[in-house]
């Protein structure tokens, strides 16, 4: 331990401001490119279109992640030399570890716009099977999604603490273990996502700019990784190659789709007879259904297809709900003269 202190010292003296100045704009980047998925998810007042596994196998993976490089010796020996070199130095050399909680905090913030931002009201709803769809995740999943998420984040909290103050001489098999699971979660994390874009035929509130500056971001953030920690420190950049490869293939599937929905628009606007399309659901604009659903509410999209039908079925469904708790003998009534 103390030769690899040493040597991790050493390194950190002779690290130029190049690597310096690069770590910063990795950090910069993560932070850009997931607050493009904040933005699309809040923008669109839904998280519709993004998995819930999805989410779940990608806070499991940063959370794996986050405690390999947190327990790596490499990263251990980079803490304890900051007692030996310059504050520049120090903070050189702790850039990795930066980078990899900027990911880590920003994916756990998708988490919780996950769930802030669900569409709880279908499944208040959508209580007749034959309107509900099968393949649209509920609201029990999504919560079950977050335990999952919490319970995994203590298990390696405490795991890693018992080692760090009982048993250090494991804390390196550890964080293999760690890196092998982050790795592991990482390769399957975009399959659900790519089989829920391909089922609903569109990037939804999934952000494209966010792939787009991810990908090629996420070769080089595995470059850096590995130029710090060599191939010891496999299990700790290797996730990252593996998350970009899944992440390009999501990405051209994405784009594919979205290029596809604009021609179809375009080609609609020239004069196409194809059936209007029903307008994408948002928070802000789209009319909420009535607090007890009724013959038009309950089953609304048997009666509308664009938006403007959709206000004129809820209205027609109010303005019949009020005659009908109209007492038949009260002014006005059925039963009434029309004097008292």
């Amino acid at each position: 331990m103390i030769s690899l202190m040493e040597d991790r010292c050493q390194a950190l003296r002779e690290g130029g401001i190049t690597n310096f100045f690069i770590s910063i704009l990795i950090v910069i980047g993560i932070m850009l490119s997931y607050l493009t998925q904040h933005y699309r998810i809040i923008s669109r007042g839904s998280s519709e279109g993004i998995s819930p596994y999805f989410v779940l196998l990608g806070v499991t993976s940063a959370n794996a992640q986050f405690g390999n490089i947190l327990t790596f010796p490499a990263s251990r020996a980079d803490v304890a030399c900051c007692k030996e070199v310059s504050a520049f130095e120090c903070t050189a050399g702790l850039l990795g570890i930066a980078q990899i909680g900027t990911q880590w905090i920003c994916f756990a913030i998708i988490l919780v716009l996950f769930l802030v931002f669900f569409r709880r009201e279908d499944d208040e709803l959508l209580d007749d099977d034959s309107v509900r769809d099968d393949d649209r995740p509920t609201w029990r999943t999504a919560l079950g999604v977050a335990g999952l998420c919490l319970v995994h984040g203590l298990f390696v909290v405490i795991i890693s603490a018992a080692l760090a103050f009982g048993a250090p001489s494991y804390l390196a098999a550890w964080a293999n273990i760690l890196g092998i699971m982050a790795a592991a979660f990482a390769a399957v994390q975009y399959i659900p996502q790519i089989w829920t874009t391909y089922k609903i035929k569109q990037a939804g509130s999934l952000s494209i700019l966010m792939m787009t500056i991810q990908t090629p971001g996420g070769l080089l953030f595995a470059a850096s990784l590995a130029a710090r920690l060599g191939w010891a420190g496999w299990s700790s950049w290797g996730v990252y190659v593996m998350t970009a490869i899944m992440q390009g293939i999501l990405l051209g599937m994405a784009i594919r789709y979205e290029w596809a929905a604009q021609m179809e628009g375009g080609s609609g606007r020239e004069g196409s007879s194809s059936p209007p399309q029903r307008p994408a659901y948002n928070r802000r604009t789209t009319p909420r259904a009535l607090p007890s659903p009724g013959p038009y509410s309950a089953h609304l999209q048997a009666y509308a297809d664009t938006q403007e039908e959709i206000e004129r079925a809820l209205d027609r469904e109010s303005t019949q709900g009020y005659g009908e708790n109209q007492p038949l003998l009260a002014p006005g009534g059925l039963g009434s003269s029309g004097t008292r």
